[in-house]
């Protein structure tokens, strides 16, 4: 079997975008299997040869790829070295990959010629809505064009498959899951950043770092070994942010035409504790909007610490210069606090004259 990818300019969602049209063809009954992707790397080479393994019921024994550095790590045709985690996947499903040499037509025509074919015969005529939608006509389109008759071969591929399928190899009793794992931080609102998309997790993951495994479809986030979520995948690039309705409250953000979420009980506390800390909480807010609330928790737990006068002292010279740094502003309160709360025990002139005597005999 022989597999390729080749760039194609298609109109999808009333946008024309460059797509990365991906085929695998089975060389002895030309049975072809094609899909289309933003973009091409190994994870997606693996989600797309699990697919056509699984459209073909089987394996062939080599796979022909030219020298892309996608499933080749170094050299080209028969000095090529694949990649490990490549070449781990070609003996799950029992074939091995192999590139063809340089310039070498023979060993390329099998995909190059269907390119053509999917070019001028597949898009001209249809409309897409989105990739799934792409996909699944790609597939039908596939049937279709494996039940015609060729004149090149005098027959029709799908009768030619029934000859060539006892030869295949078997598919393993279980496929796995294709996936990819990353590890991000929970940003302050709740969400999992992955290609410009967020995906929700639960509050209390805010400022841990989670697994997330990106599927084809799916798109799951584990602490540690619990699973916390699982989305819809969204199309990477698309700037959506999917939220899961246990996810879904007042505090996480505000839509436009509602009314604000109400405030938080640290924040009640400090309006109420005296008028510098009321001007910091408001000026907290105005510059962090909804990122406020860890400063305000911050500044609450200063706050319960710290004796309020000090605190209110610190915060009014602060003001004054214009400064919201908290973490500044704590270092102040302990300089106004060092003297009063911090007095450490006063060393009386025998003990500091013994003290100088014991060096000299240590000297």
């Amino acid at each position: 079997m022989q597999h390729d990818t080749f760039p194609h300019d298609v109109v999808v969602g009333g946008r024309k975008r460059r797509l990365q049209c991906a085929s695998l063809v089975l060389c002895f009954c030309r049975m072809i299997f094609m899909q289309v992707y933003l973009t091409f790397n190994r994870f997606w080479c693996k989600v797309f040869l699990t697919d056509a393994l699984r459209y073909f019921g089987g394996a062939a024994g080599r796979c022909i790829v030219d020298n892309t550095s996608v499933v080749v790590a170094a050299g080209m045709g028969a000095n090529a070295v694949m990649a490990s985690e490549m070449e781990a996947f070609g003996n799950r499903f029992g074939f091995e990959f192999k590139a063809h040499e340089k310039g070498d037509k023979n060993r390329s025509a099998r995909v190059e010629v269907p390119f053509w074919f999917i070019e001028r015969n597949f898009y001209p005529g249809r409309t897409f809505s989105d990739l799934d939608d792409l996909n699944r006509q790609a597939i039908a389109w596939c049937d279709r064009a494996n039940r015609k008759f060729k004149r090149s071969l005098r027959a029709v591929p799908l009768e030619l498959y029934q000859i060539e399928k006892p030869h295949l190899k078997p598919l393993p009793l279980h496929i796995p899951e294709v996936y990819r794992v990353h590890h991000p931080m929970v940003d302050l609102e709740g969400y999992v950043h992955l290609h410009t998309n967020r995906y929700s997790v639960d509050e209390e993951l805010i400022g841990r770092r989670v697994e997330v495994r990106e599927g084809k479809d799916r798109v799951r986030v584990f602490a540690g070994h619990n699973q916390v979520a699982e989305h819809e995948r969204q199309e990477d690039g698309a700037h959506k942010r999917k939220t899961l309705p246990q996810h879904r409250h007042p505090g996480r953000w505000v839509k436009k035409g509602e009314s604000l979420p109400p405030p938080l009980a640290e924040e009640e506390t400090l309006r109420k504790a005296g008028e510098a800390l009321c001007k910091l909480v408001a000026e907290l807010r105005k510059r962090h909007a909804g990122r406020a609330a860890r400063k305000i928790k911050r500044l609450h737990r200063m706050y319960i610490e710290y004796p309020t006068d000090a605190l209110c002292r610190a915060v009014e010279e602060a003001l004054t210069y214009g400064l919201y740094d908290l973490e500044r502003i704590e270092k102040m309160v302990l300089r106004c606090v060092a003297g009063e709360f911090f007095q450490l025990p006063l060393r009386t002139g025998h003990e500091e004259k013994e003290d100088k005597q014991e060096q000299k005999r240590e000297e």
